[in-house]
């Protein structure tokens, strides 16, 4: 079982920097289907290319197996493809050989670490449910060139057709981090299969690989089901954390776009609209000229993480109600691995936004991003307490659905909400209601502004208000 990967980046020896593997000497790891190793069969300036062979134990394999999909009979356990068809197999030969490269680590080189790289990589019979097309329909949206070609089931007798195995080839331009958990997740989902007993612990597995790409991917359903081996149970969990329903690419966002490519080839893509949440707050944010940041409901951390980009932000709090959402945040930022310098600047703290709370005062932003629709309307007063007169903040930033863009998202039923978390969710008079009378109530101005693309019949998708408090409260506060 062979996968290849090449680089002509200059210098191309660098790829060695990043994988954590010295192309001067070849090294090998145990995993529990047999034992891993990783050589370099070329190394120069001009082009570096690394080899990933897994040696599988069939032994061992069928010693650890808990319903694997060759139990069908006792003979399939011992003969099958497992040995030499890249597979889940090969998924957890990467995790395990590249660990550090996945996480996108590298003490040596860190300045690498963010660099797209020319890379190639070449699988030369990887077990593909669906073919070709299937190859394309998964490595494409990534940003692959794709060249795939089908196995013959035997090269002699042609008119027997084609296998289930497919040769491919991707190049592209990309984070080597990347490369990698595309390929961890894309093997197993490809393959339709894994080897190994399929628990609540691949939800986490599947985010964290699928962190900046998978929420946005067109086929992200079949990818989830497939990851997960089809359990349906996990599968909606996975949904539920991967993102809202207005966080998909609907077609309303077709004057937004990010542009990839260069030259006279460009790939527009539709920004999703939770990205384009985070450039608004930001935005906000810097015209706020705040230091001290509040992530009021920060959830898994996604706004988090965009936020500790801002050089200008000395302090960035994130809150929550939930102790597992934190811990997944902490996972997202990386905090076990951030240096000093930037992990000083992030607090995770655990607290519920409807209570006094003394940690929260003092800062000069707070930001509510999709945070009140998840609230019952008879707790919006504790939550105004809390945020606008106890901690107080300088500025406040609330975003929150458009109930009347709803219409145009195909996949919402007639009277549908984006989230089956929302106790509510408010048109434009609605929002701008509350968002008024709590200005008045409390000593802000506020102004509202749309995120995504404004609807001439009903508006952007998300509506957000951006309270200021003013100077006259802040200096009597202040005497």
């Amino acid at each position: 079982m062979l996968l290849t990967l090449s680089t002509t980046h200059r210098p191309a020896t660098d790829l060695g920097f990043l994988l954590h593997k010295n192309p001067e000497r070849a090294q090998s790891v145990d995993v529990s289907a047999g034992r891993v190793h990783v050589f370099y069969p070329e190394a120069s300036d001009e082009r570096c290319t690394v080899a990933l062979l897994l040696d599988v134990d069939p032994i061992a394999l069928v010693r650890n197996a808990r319903g694997t999909a060759t139990e069908g009979f006792s003979l399939g356990q011992y003969v099958n493809d497992r040995p030499y068809a890249a597979s889940s197999l090969l998924a957890v030969a990467l995790g395990k050989a590249f660990a550090s490269a996945r996480r996108g680590v590298s003490k040596e080189r860190p300045d690498l670490v963010d660099v797209a790289l020319p890379l190639e990589i070449h699988l030369p019979a990887l077990s593909c449910r669906g073919g070709v097309e299937m190859a394309q329909r998964f490595f494409a949206p990534l940003g692959w060139t794709v060249g795939a070609r089908p196995v013959p089931l035997d090269e002699t007798f042609p008119h027997w057709g084609d296998s289930r195995y497919v040769d491919l080839r991707l190049t592209g331009t990309q984070r080597v981090a990347d490369a990698i958990n595309h390929l961890y997740v894309g093997l197993p989902v490809l393959d339709d299969a894994k080897h190994y007993w399929v628990s609540s612990d691949e939800i986490d597995k599947l985010l964290r690989a699928g962190e900046g790409w998978l929420a946005t991917h067109p086929d992200r359903d079949l990818v989830t089901r497939r990851y997960l081996a089809h359990r349906v149970s996990f599968a909606r969990a996975a949904m539920s954390r991967l993102a809202e329903v207005d966080d998909l690419e609907p077609d309303s966002l077709d004057d937004a776009v990010v542009t990839a490519g260069s030259g006279d080839e460009q790939d527009e893509r539709p920004v999703p609209l939770v990205l384009q949440r985070h450039g608004a707050v930001v935005a906000a944010l810097r015209a706020s000229g705040a230091a001290r940041v509040l992530d009021l409901g920060c959830g898994s951390g996604a706004l988090l993480a965009a936020l500790l980009k801002e050089g200008a932000l000395t302090e960035i709090v994130g809150v929550d109600v939930s102790h597992r959402a934190l811990e997944a945040a902490a996972r997202r930022l990386h905090l076990d691995r951030l240096p000093d310098r930037q992990r000083a600047r992030v607090t995770l703290l655990q607290g519920a936004l409807t209570y006094t709370d003394a940690r929260l005062r003092g800062y000069d932003a707070a930001v509510l991003m999709e945070v009140v629709e998840h609230l019952d309307p008879d707790r919006l007063p504790a939550l105004e307490r809390t945020v606008f007169a106890d901690a107080a903040p300088g500025t406040v930033i609330v975003t929150t659905p458009n109930v009347e863009h709803n219409v145009r998202y195909e996949a919402l039923l007639p009277g549908g909400m984006r989230h089956r978390d929302h106790r509510f969710e408010w048109n434009r008079a609605e929002f701008a209601g509350w968002a008024t009378g709590v200005a008045a109530r409390r000593g802000y101005a506020v102004r509202f502004l749309g995120v995504g693309t404004d609807d001439p019949e009903v508006g952007p998708p998300t509506q957000m208000a951006v309270f200021t408090r003013s100077a006259a409260v802040a200096g009597e506060d202040a005497a």
